[in-house]
């Protein structure tokens, strides 16, 4: 764009699979971007592919509010907050993101360190079952839907920074509050989790299993690859959402047992499932363009338009707030 001002520099904290593609991502859209690991690999894998990485947190936040950086949060929820502790100490003023795939428990602790203000949550629905710097790249987001938070607390310029950076990324925006996200990432995510490892487990103790497994139990078990600490994690900072996803799985799945048992039918499952599978594939994708970022109602408009299906593929007008 003929004009444009520069870009917002970003300071990745957290290189690992889905971090380490973010701060890639931002240097191959032209951003000056940085970023920090707590593992010494992590940092001279980073460096030795020719990026900006350094084991020093203290040095990068440092950095990160002389420039104005836009920081994200790319750590496993456990190390929130202590990271949090640093970011206000050093860098209170820089706005905020994550990439966490839980968004009530994140603005929990962004708001307990007193962040919130300049705090917009993320979600990028994008990753592989490998972890850690080697498994990432620059397009892992391309196409994908990355969820923007419309929490009521949510600034009109934080949100167009990290609107940017998500579209940089090749991303497709979904507009939607924690709480929202958080029940629709245990039923897409969480619970595929759990149902992968019990697939897994289940499938183990057959002696001929392994043996004739093809296409669907890989597919159904994929997820089973991803190391256990993540998985505990994600479902564990999730609980309260999990919790009865879960509930409804096994309520689903033992009225087919008994109805397997009384009548010899799956039917009902197999009905309801394909349905439901039948409406996902055929759910609508329609761009947003007609909210203005800043006006009256704009969060409330932004979250129902999402839910409906609609995507942020390119920037929304804002009108300053302030």
């Amino acid at each position: 764009m003929a004009g444009h001002a520069a870009k917002t520099p970003v300071c990745v904290l957290g290189l690992g699979l889905i971090g380490g593609s973010v701060l890639r991502a931002a240097a191959a859209a032209g951003r000056v971007a940085f970023g920090y690991n707590r593992s010494a690999d992590g940092v001279n894998a980073a460096i030795t592919d020719g990026f900006d990485a350094t084991a020093e947190l203290d040095t990068v936040l440092q950095r990160a509010a002389e420039t104005g950086a836009l920081i994200v949060l790319a750590v496993p929820v456990p190390a929130l907050p202590t990271l949090l502790d640093h970011v206000r100490r050093l860098a209170p003023n820089c706005p905020l993101t994550d990439v966490t795939s839980v968004k009530s428990a994140v603005l929990d602790d962004v708001t307990a360190a007193g962040l919130a203000e300049k705090f917009v949550g993320g979600h990028p629905m994008a990753g592989t079952a490998h972890s850690g710097w080697p498994a990432g790249h620059a397009e892992l987001f391309v196409g994908a839907p990355w969820v923007i938070s419309v929490d009521d607390h949510v600034d009109p310029t934080v949100f167009a920074a990290v609107l940017d950076l998500i579209l940089d990324c090749g991303s497709v925006a979904v507009p939607a509050r924690s709480e929202e996200h958080d029940a629709a990432a245990a039923a897409i995510s969480h619970l595929p989790h759990l149902l992968a490892e019990a697939l897994a487990v289940t499938a183990a103790d057959v002696p001929l299993a392994f043996a004739l497994a093809a296409g669907s139990f890989r597919d159904g078990t994929r997820v089973a690859g991803t190391a256990p600490d993540l998985v505990r994690a994600m479902c564990e900072a999730n609980a309260p959402q999990l919790v009865p996803t879960l509930d409804r799985a096994m309520e689903l799945l033992a009225a087919a047992r008994e109805s397997l048992t009384a009548d010899g039918s799956v039917a009902e499952l197999a009905n309801t499932g394909h349905a439901a599978r039948t409406r996902y594939d055929n759910f609508p994708r329609n761009e947003i363009v007609t909210v203005v970022v800043g006006e009256e109602d704009w969060r409330r408009e932004l979250a129902a338009a999402g839910r409906a299906g609609g995507v942020i593929r390119s920037a929304l007008p804002v009108r300053d707030s302030r």
